[in-house]
């Protein structure tokens, strides 16, 4: 039975208006905020949290993958210098969604959070074309390809779709689109769900 609590997140930015602002958005939309910090200090209580929300600067990756390791918690990064080894560093981390500071809005804060806790990811379709770029060179369909199913789920994730909207529509039970993903990351030697969805429109499969 899926959980109808709140999803809880920790905000965490170098400037305090910006973690107040955000933090307003996100109770507004019925997230809890359970706390706050600046370069990820204090450190975010990973136990029970669904998403941490933390500002890409110098080592804050590193200190965050390291701090949800073995926890369902998932990351979603601002960024504000969109570069080429942005983008790689936070696909190849595993980093669920990328929020440029330059177009963040409260609309796309909340809906991005949204997609993030439903088991989606979110990349702006100028960050995904930069991704495509960098798994050409880093990753290629395995020797037995993709199967029908695996090349549906793929499109649905592609058109944005979450693991239940995913399940609704092929008539599948979520626990099966989470193994069919889990197949699909291994074939295509992904880590994430948006490096997949690159390197299977650079091999033409969706």
């Amino acid at each position: 039975m899926l959980s109808t609590r709140p999803p809880t997140v920790w905000i965490d930015d170098s400037h305090a208006i910006v973690r107040r602002g955000m933090a307003a958005c996100l109770q507004q939309a019925d997230f809890v905020v359970r706390g706050e910090s600046s370069a990820l200090a204090p450190a975010p209580v990973a136990a029970g949290l669904d998403v941490l929300v933390f500002e890409y600067v110098g080592p804050t990756l590193r200190r965050a993958v390291r701090m949800v390791e073995g926890r369902t918690t998932r990351l979603v990064a601002t960024v504000r210098d969109v570069n080429e080894q942005a983008v790689r560093e936070l696909v190849d981390a595993g980093v669920g969604a990328v929020l440029p500071h330059g177009t963040l809005t409260p609309e796309s804060l909340i809906a991005t959070l949204r997609a993030v806790v439903a088991g989606s990811v979110a990349l702006p379709g100028d960050l995904l074309a930069r991704l495509l770029l960098h798994v050409t060179q880093t990753s290629s369909l395995g020797p037995a390809g993709l199967n029908p199913r695996e090349r549906s789920v793929l499109r649905l994730l592609a058109d944005g779709m979450d693991t239940r909207g995913i399940a609704e529509d092929l008539c599948f039970s979520e626990r099966t689109v989470k193994n069919v993903v889990h197949d699909v990351l291994t074939k295509l030697n992904c880590r994430t769900r948006a490096q997949a969805v690159a390197v299977a429109t650079r091999e033409g499969v969706i």
